[in-house]
């Protein structure tokens, strides 16, 4: 991972240009979809198919009972952070039976945003299992949905069992600027794991 001229913010220093790869994976119905939507600065491409009952057995819907339509291939927008930093945002279907899809889709990505959904932590379990498969970066947000409980972080870190270096931060997937903000701490640890490491040379 090369974020060499990105200063301390995450930002690209003066006369740097970057076009960064992001990952936007979770569970099924975790909020993947409405992320990109709500962030991407142009109209993005989504692949929704709407939900039908001879999905009944393979997409379980416990606890997202009003989701109607599904991501069957990849969501794909982009944002730019500021004039120098663009980022290609795709977002990974939730499915088990998509899941082939994730090598493809995660090649050249610099980092990676999972999406969890605190009323089902295991939904993101195998999102999580492939961030550290492929060594990819990455941040948890946690997409607060309205009748989610209120856990403390440090007890959410726990029952994901990710590493303390991993940062976990709370977001509205609907909403532009929590978004973004979740987007730019991804760029910030990006850079703090990349001056680290040239440290340890």
């Amino acid at each position: 991972m090369d974020l060499k001229g990105f200063d301390q913010s995450g930002r690209p220093a003066a006369g740097g240009t970057r076009s960064v790869k992001v990952m936007i994976a979770g569970g099924f119905g975790t909020g993947k979809t409405t992320m990109v939507r709500a962030v991407s600065d142009i109209k993005p491409l989504t692949t929704e198919e709407t939900l039908t009952q001879a999905s009944a057995g393979d997409d379980h819907l416990i606890g997202i009972a009003d989701k109607a339509e599904t991501t069957v291939s990849l969501d794909f927008g982009k944002i730019s952070l500021n004039d120098s930093l663009m980022l290609y945002l795709f977002g990974t279907p939730g499915q088990e039976r998509f899941w082939f899809l994730w090598n493809g889709l995660f090649k050249g990505a610099l980092g990676a945003i999972v999406l969890v959904d605190t009323r089902r932590l295991a939904s993101s379990f195998r999102a999580i299992e492939e961030m550290e498969r492929q060594n990819v970066p990455f941040v948890i947000a946690l997409n607060v949905f309205p009748d989610s409980a209120n856990h403390p972080v440090e007890e959410i870190r726990d029952a994901l069992d990710i590493s303390p270096h991993t940062p976990v931060v709370e977001c509205d997937a609907r909403d532009r600027a929590s978004s973004r903000d979740v987007l730019v701490a991804l760029i910030r640890h990006l850079q703090e794991r990349s001056a680290v490491a040239v440290e340890s040379r």
